[in-house]
């Protein structure tokens, strides 16, 4: 993927994406070969993380703002990593792993161009200014945000409800003594006959039983938040006189 320097410094903090859609993080870093042509990224694939996973550039594409890779999600969070912030570059064993990794054929070197022709007579005094710029590395770091628990406290409340109680009562039966009674015998006196009554009354007990599990889970969210900064960018001019400027 052929990227101009602006389309270049636009990618840092751009999304990444597998080949399915799925984000995988966002760039971190830029890497260029030695023909200053960008060929890796960085990718910041964690919150937390002090480590970040290399990615082709070569083989990306831009869709919709975001940096799409021909890779799955885990490929590129299991490639070699490189220090988060880091500005070394990349050595030959690193870039052989990588290229192992991604099962990619690393590139020929390019020739280099022929010598110019020595027609034009090259200035032996030269003068030069560096031009600087800032940009905007963004990370993340952690604090605390409140804490939650739980707490187990006792209260009372009235349960209202039934129970079936039984008692004995008493009827008065009267039967006439017939003819057919012979175990019956006249016995006239005082005499005295007593039946224990019965009766239910509610009675209540009390027992403890486990009615539910309650526990504190913390999820870990990702979201995306808006960052406004300013960068200041140095731009230099040329002042040369009219007789001295070179014609194209």
């Amino acid at each position: 993927m052929n990227l101009t320097e602006q389309q270049v410094r636009s990618l840092y903090g751009q999304d990444v994406q597998d080949r399915s859609g799925a984000r995988i993080g966002s760039v971190g870093q830029v890497w260029a070969d030695a023909a200053g042509e960008p060929t890796w990224v960085s990718v910041k694939t964690g919150v937390m993380g002090h480590h970040e996973s290399m990615a082709p550039l070569t083989t990306a594409r831009m869709e919709e703002g975001r940096l799409s890779v021909p890779y799955d999600k885990a490929t590129v969070k299991s490639a070699p990593t490189v220090d988060t912030g880091t500005d070394q570059p990349l050595g030959a064993d690193q870039i052989a792993q990588l290229y192992a990794h991604y099962g990619m054929g690393q590139p020929t070197p390019k020739p280099k161009p022929p010598p110019r022709p020595q027609g034009r007579r090259q200035p032996q005094d030269q003068q030069e200014l560096v031009r600087s710029e800032e940009r905007l590395r963004v990370g993340t770091e952690s604090e605390p945000a409140g804490s939650a628990r739980l707490h187990k406290y006792v209260v009372t409340e009235d349960v209202h409800t039934t129970v079936p109680v039984e008692h004995d009562e008493v009827r008065v039966e009267r039967t006439p003594v017939t003819s057919t009674d012979r175990d019956v015998r006249p016995d006239i006196g005082e005499a005295e006959r007593e039946l224990t009554l019965r009766r239910e009354h509610p009675v209540t007990r009390k027992e403890q039983v486990p009615v539910e599990r309650v526990r504190l889970a913390r999820d870990e969210v990702v979201e995306d938040q808006p960052i406004d900064e300013q960068v200041r960018r140095e731009r230099i001019d040329a002042d040369v006189p009219e007789p001295a400027r070179r014609r194209a």
